[in-house]
């Protein structure tokens, strides 16, 4: 979608999303457990997590294809919870696209508008000016079956903001694209939501993609939202480790913490602060914030010794997979050059540090469980 594409249409004040206590259970199972979401008007929310962590299914809740056990969904002042999904007047775009093979690309993007009556010229306008929007001028009478699958990936867009509805709700509709494809295409739907103006609600699994998305990212774990915050925030301060982990790449060590002093991996550390008063928790170490040390540094470090176990060139990045003194594994990621001298070698030794402003300790939670 290019700068020049036609304006987009009048979408209305966007509507704020609050769900209250919803559940959803399978038998013994448990896949929402009372959830409590408040998505702002206007906001772009990414439900993330892993498979079985119910984002699906408080997305399809909230979209009317799930009846929950219980609870409560508005949208503005208006409970829907009990509203068949066509009456909620919602945008949805599905993982599979679910457009009609039998329709033209006009046909399928006009579908909302038949089925609200609207007049028939009006549908002709509003499909040319969202074919026009969405770079498929051109294309209203081809059949879906002679399209790219990012082009299906812009119909099913275009039909699902052509009624213009003020929320709109997306289930991995990205999943199918191919790598470069599905990474212009979330630049692309940020785009469009910020013209839009709507109040978006997003699925996925990536979180690539929550990160460069989202304005708030609610992470699931088992039913409940883990964390909910600005992506930023979460992966600098992700409050957990099973957040840390879902978010980004880390390492982990153990730190022991007795008489205000932590110690991770032999070695004294310092933090801004410590999720515990005396016992253990973790240190998040993300690998593009740690720093090969030559004893010139000026800025307060926590320092590491260990080994180089391999050396892999990515590219941009080249990784380096480390082993500390005690043997704890580590991974650093550094830029690469040009210019760049060669790796270090396979078993070589090296110090490593994070400064200590980027030092993260975590309560370890499955410690705390066990």
């Amino acid at each position: 979608m290019s700068a020049a594409a036609s304006p987009a249409p009048a979408m209305g004040n966007a509507l704020p999303i609050a769900v209250r206590r919803l559940s959803k259970a399978y038998g013994a199972v448990t896949v929402l457990d009372e959830v409590d979401l408040d998505v702002r008007p206007g906001e772009f929310l990414t439900l993330l997590g892993p498979s079985g962590s119910g984002k699906t299914t408080l997305l399809m809740a909230i979209a009317g294809f799930l009846r929950p056990d219980k609870g409560s969904i508005r949208f503005g002042e208006r409970e829907v919870v009990r509203l068949a999904p066509h009456k909620r007047e919602i945008g949805m775009v599905f993982q599979n696209y679910a457009l009609f093979p039998h329709m033209s690309v006009a046909r399928n993007i006009g579908f909302p508008l038949r089925l609200r009556r609207v007049p028939a010229a009006e549908i002709a306008r509003r499909v040319e000016a969202a074919l026009e929007m969405f770079q498929l001028g051109g294309y209203g009478e081809r059949s879906i079956t002679q399209l790219s699958g990012g082009q299906r990936q812009r119909v099913a867009l275009a039909r699902a903001i052509v009624f213009e509805p003020r929320i709109i709700l997306m289930d991995e509709p990205l999943s199918a694209l191919d790598k470069q494809l599905r990474e212009r295409m979330q630049i692309e739907l940020r785009q469009l939501h910020d013209r839009l103006g709507t109040t978006t609600v997003y699925v996925t699994h990536d979180q690539r993609e929550a990160l460069t998305m989202s304005d708030r990212i609610a992470v699931l774990d088992r039913g409940k939202i883990a964390r909910i915050d600005a992506p930023r925030a979460i992966y600098d301060h992700p409050g957990s480790r099973f957040v840390a982990e879902f978010i980004g790449e880390s390492s982990f060590l153990d730190v022991d913490v007795a008489d205000g002093v932590c110690r991770a991996a032999g070695t004294v550390i310092r933090a801004p602060q410590v999720p515990v008063a005396q016992g253990r928790c973790v240190m998040m170490l993300r690998p593009e914030r740690l720093r090969i040390l030559d004893g010139s540094e000026s800025e307060a470090m926590n320092r590491f010794d260990g080994k180089v176990l391999s050396a892999i060139y990515q590219g941009d990045t080249l990784l380096l997979q480390l082993a500390l003194t005690d043997g704890s594994p580590v991974t650093l990621r550094m830029a690469t050059r040009g210019d760049d001298a060669p790796p270090p070698a396979r078993g070589s030794p090296i110090a490593v540090g994070i400064a200590v402003g980027d030092t993260v300790l975590l309560a370890d939670e499955a410690k705390a469980k066990a």
